[in-house]
């Protein structure tokens, strides 16, 4: 099983639609899944279709209380995969964990018995890099990190890149970046090309190949609480994540014979 981080602290990235449409790729090809909804703004719950009014127990509960992740998963729509709402207390818990014992530990002690249930846990993690995203980044195996292909997403990338590494060096040294997935790309704009080609040249293998373009559709799907995979699956941005989802499972060696989308 693989826990995989989606970080960066700079909002607007497409850090949570790439998570959650990342998610339904997987559970489409009879990946067991789950998602963890570590942003208190909740988008990822809103994004599946599940809003404020029906959020009771969830990632607060998972790492302030006693609660096994079993108690607090839910089904999805999407056969698959299950999620750990961001509940209402969640924008609590930053200063809550203060005062908490070994505070960096608590998601990865929460998770310690999921191994045996899921093939991958993807954990969208807020857009700030306070104890929140640190229980995600100590707790995962792997970091996805989300990249908008423009000027300044650069510099958030290198603080990123530096919190990444001091957690490796006193947290968790098995913690592996897994790859950059450039999104929001605008093949007209002469700007995403360069911020692009600069990142490819800088960071060379750990970018994916595919880059998820500004599409009408993926910003539409939110809205109807459903992935754009749901929403429209024919749609330039679907196709792009299909794509994206099959270069992490090559990756991750879990291939095997999945046919995610055509490469025409």
């Amino acid at each position: 099983m693989k826990i995989i981080a989606l970080a960066n602290q700079k909002g607007g990235v497409g850090k949570t639609t790439t998570t959650i449409n990342l998610a339904t790729a997987l559970a489409a090809v009879q990946k067991k899944v789950l998602l963890i909804d570590m942003d208190p703004q909740g988008n990822a719950s809103t994004g599946l279709g599940i809003y404020g009014r029906e959020r009771k127990k969830g990632t607060y509960d998972l790492l302030l209380s006693d609660i096994g992740f079993e108690r607090l998963t839910i089904q999805t729509k999407i056969p698959g995969l299950e999620l750990i709402i961001a509940s209402p207390d969640l924008a609590g818990a930053e200063v809550e964990l203060v005062s908490v014992s070994e505070r960096e530990f608590r998601l990865h002690r929460a998770l310690e018995n999921a191994c045996s249930k899921y093939d991958y846990i993807l954990i969208d993690c807020p857009p700030s890099l306070g104890f929140l995203t640190l229980n995600s980044l100590v707790a995962a195996s792997d970091v996805i990190v989300p990249l908008q292909c423009e000027f300044y997403a650069l510099e958030g990338l290198s603080q990123l890149l530096n919190t990444i590494k001091r957690i490796q060096a006193r947290l968790n040294p098995s913690l592996n970046l897994f790859g950059i997935a450039l999104t929001m790309y605008d093949k007209r704009n002469a700007l995403c090309d360069q911020v692009a080609q600069d990142v490819r040249q800088h960071f060379q293998d750990y970018v994916f190949e595919t880059m998820i373009p500004r599409n009408v559709k993926v910003s539409e799907a939110p809205s109807h609480g459903m992935p754009v995979l749901i929403y429209d699956v024919k749609s330039i941005g679907s196709l792009a994540y299909m794509r994206l989802a099959r270069e992490i499972l090559k990756k991750d060696g879990g291939w095997k014979n999945v046919a995610i989308v055509n490469d025409e």
